[in-house]
């Protein structure tokens, strides 16, 4: 369980979405406060699932071979298949190839009209934010690991502790950098997110089809094994 709920996590915090959101949140009118809700509606989301998968299953994972080990084993197997098709579909829209032209870029009129539009936001609409952009397809692929967790034993806490942590240290460095240095930050961050819209593309399909290989490639060694 433990190199699938990391690799997970990681494919979670390397997505390009939430961290170009969270650049707009923190460079935002009351940044700090706004950042620090969104991290919040962000852990909840995974706690949630978390506690959920843990509910349907009691803490304690299937036996092996039996029926619902192999049910959570094709689960596994289907989240995967879904990860490799969705970063292939994506994969077509990235540009780069001679017959396709470049996205254009917004510019620095648009970075300033939606920097404007999230001054006007509350914390309310941060926390919001979070749950809208959450990578729920890469959430998902994690929950069917969990369903694989033991909770009889402490390790599976810290797993699932460093699992949420893991999934949400790209957003608490950015939020600590912020914290810190103010205006050194909001330049930097603004210009991240500026490469991060030329570039979010090529990063979902590598993450997607990385893990979806991952997953796929294990659920089928298992299920054979």
């Amino acid at each position: 369980m433990l190199p699938d709920l990391l690799l997970v996590a990681l494919a979670i915090a390397l997505d390009p979405l939430p961290l170009m959101s969270f650049v707009l949140v923190v460079g935002s009118a009351r940044g700090v406060w706004k950042g620090l809700v969104f991290i919040l509606s962000w852990l909840a989301c995974l706690v949630m699932v978390i506690a959920l998968v843990l509910t349907v299953t009691g803490g304690q994972p299937p036996a092996p071979r039996s029926p619902p080990s192999t049910a959570v084993l094709a689960v596994k197997l289907l989240a995967g298949v879904l990860l490799v098709g969705y970063g292939g579909h994506r994969r077509r829209r990235v540009p780069g190839s001679r017959d396709r032209e470049p996205a254009p870029d917004p510019g620095p009129a648009a970075s300033a009209r939606l920097t404007d539009r999230m001054d006007r936001t509350t914390v309310w609409a941060a926390a919001g934010l979070a749950v809208l952009v959450q990578p729920w397809g890469l959430v998902a692929a994690g929950a069917t690991t969990v369903l694989e967790a033991d909770t009889s034993h402490l390790s599976t806490w810290f797993v699932l502790c460093g699992f949420c942590l893991l999934a949400t240290a790209e957003l608490l460095a950015v939020e600590l950098y912020v914290v810190f240095s103010p205006v050194r930050a909001k330049a930097r961050l603004l210009r991240l997110r500026e490469w991060l819209t030329g570039h979010q593309e090529q990063a979902l399909v590598t993450v997607c089809l990385v893990l979806g290989c991952w997953l796929v490639g294990k659920s089928l060694y298992q299920l054979t094994a």
